[in-house]
């Protein structure tokens, strides 16, 4: 395996994945462009209209498939979660988060029942039936029901002809039964904004409310693995501006759940199979050695990833649990303040990917969790299709020091949670837990 990391002496910096083998290159006088800033065609925006932005909107319910689940905070500061609210209750109350099936699944209910046999359980249908007796949720799951087969080509001859009893029950309850998940955070801008592009995304979160969100979407992740017994992986994500895949600039996560691992995945268990120290030796060690270290606290830590096709940090769990549901609520919380601090330094004008890994359910190697965060700052091209050397215009060196010393500025004004950061951080070797969990 090539040195993951080499600067030559013009400053030229090349770097090859230890996980994938990508190649990457990072060439001086190509770093030096804008980032982000904010938007020529910003529109005013004020509180009259601050919650019928997009689709994900407090004032645009039904606009989404029916709620699998919302979060939500009562006047003493408790927190609970609601499950299957009715469509004539969805503003009783107000969530900070909504659980929604995606209208439009990568992967649909047809594709479980066609190719796994996937029979919808009793108590999804249960719910269906629930959710459509009221004349509310009735005209509810047929307006969803017909964007979503218009779009996939139905005409409107064809929905005319179709019986509303066959459209609800043939269609409607794959509306919830599906397994592609959008986890959307109540607020589209931040409170108070004068600009449409004075958006709340990851990092304008408290810090508290982002490990309400992680808890949330673990919750999600959890659950989706129970409900649909042939997926052998659930990934999860965040899209964040349309740049990097948005649809809407409303912060939300999704999740799919797949009967595969994906190639990523794979290839890391072939090389766990063969190293079982990996992540620890060639990503997090190597990190603590070339001072790549962004930020650590008790139970995580943020580095400078090596080898990917855009800037990325990656927030690596150092507890021996390997999937997000196993941690403690100290260890997720740790993990949290991490991914929320680095999203706080990126800002909410660059476009990122968000991407959490772990150990698969039906996999015996053991790997940590890890969520990588990645600015989408450049674009892919004939070059990198020729080649596939990648460019990318910041180098780790150069996004570690330009992302700590944001975060002391973040620090400083107490908008991140407690930890270490830069060079106040350990780098000590062996940081990572997972080799030494429960397999």
């Amino acid at each position: 395996m090539p040195e993951p990391l080499v600067r030559l002496p013009d400053g030229t910096v090349k770097q090859v994945s230890p996980l994938t083998g990508t190649v990457v290159w990072t060439v001086p006088g190509r770093a030096h462009r804008p980032l982000g800033g904010p938007t020529e065609d910003r529109r005013r925006v004020d509180a009259s209209s601050a919650d019928r932005l997009c689709a994900f909107c407090a004032d645009r319910y039904l606009e989404t498939p029916p709620e699998k689940s919302r979060l939500v905070v009562s006047a003493d500061g408790t927190w609970s979660v609601l499950r299957d609210v009715a469509a004539e209750h969805l503003t009783d109350t107000v969530p900070q988060l909504r659980r929604i099936p995606n209208l439009f699944e990568i992967l649909p209910v047809d594709y479980w029942r066609k190719n796994h046999g996937y029979v919808v359980p009793a108590e999804v249908l249960d719910r269906a039936r629930s959710y459509t007796a009221t004349s509310q949720g009735r005209s509810h799951v047929l307006a969803i029901l017909r964007r979503r087969l218009t779009a996939a080509g139905m005409t409107d001859r064809e929905w005319a002809s179709t019986g509303e009893d066959a459209r609800a029950g043939e269609h409607g309850v794959d509306l919830f039964a599906g397994s592609h998940d959008v986890i959307v955070a109540r607020r589209h801008v931040i409170d108070g904004a004068a600009f449409d592009d004075e958006l709340a995304g990851s990092g304008t979160l408290t810090a508290d409310e982002h490990h309400r969100y992680v808890i949330f979407t673990i919750q999600a992740l959890r659950d989706l693995y129970a409900a649909q017994p042939h997926a052998r992986y659930v990934a999860v994500f965040q899209n964040w501006l349309r740049p990097a895949g948005a649809s809407f600039d409303h912060l939300h996560k999704q999740l799919v759940a797949i009967d595969e691992h994906g190639p990523e995945t794979d290839r890391e268990l072939g090389r766990l199979r063969d190293d079982p120290d990996l992540f620890t030796t060639a990503v997090v060690d190597h990190a603590a050695t070339h001072r790549l270290v962004v930020a650590e606290n008790d139970h995580a830590i943020a580095v400078a990833g090596v080898g990917h096709r855009y800037p990325a940090i990656e927030v690596y769990s150092t507890s021996e649990h390997h999937r997000p549901w196993e941690h403690t609520d100290d260890e997720v919380r740790a993990v949290s303040d991490l991914l929320h601090a680095v999203h706080a330094a990126t800002g909410t004008h660059v476009p990122t990917n968000e991407e959490w890994h772990h150990r698969p359910p039906d996999v015996a190697e053991a790997m940590p969790w890890r969520i990588v965060l990645k600015w989408r700052v450049s674009t892919l091209a004939g070059f990198e299709g020729g080649t596939r050397i990648n460019v990318n215009t910041i180098d780790p060196s150069a996004l570690r020091d330009q992302v700590v010393a944001e975060l002391h500025r973040l620090r400083e004004a107490g908008a991140i949670g407690p930890m270490h950061l830069g060079d106040e951080c350990s780098h000590r070797l062996g940081a990572l837990g997972y080799a030494r969990g429960g397999r």
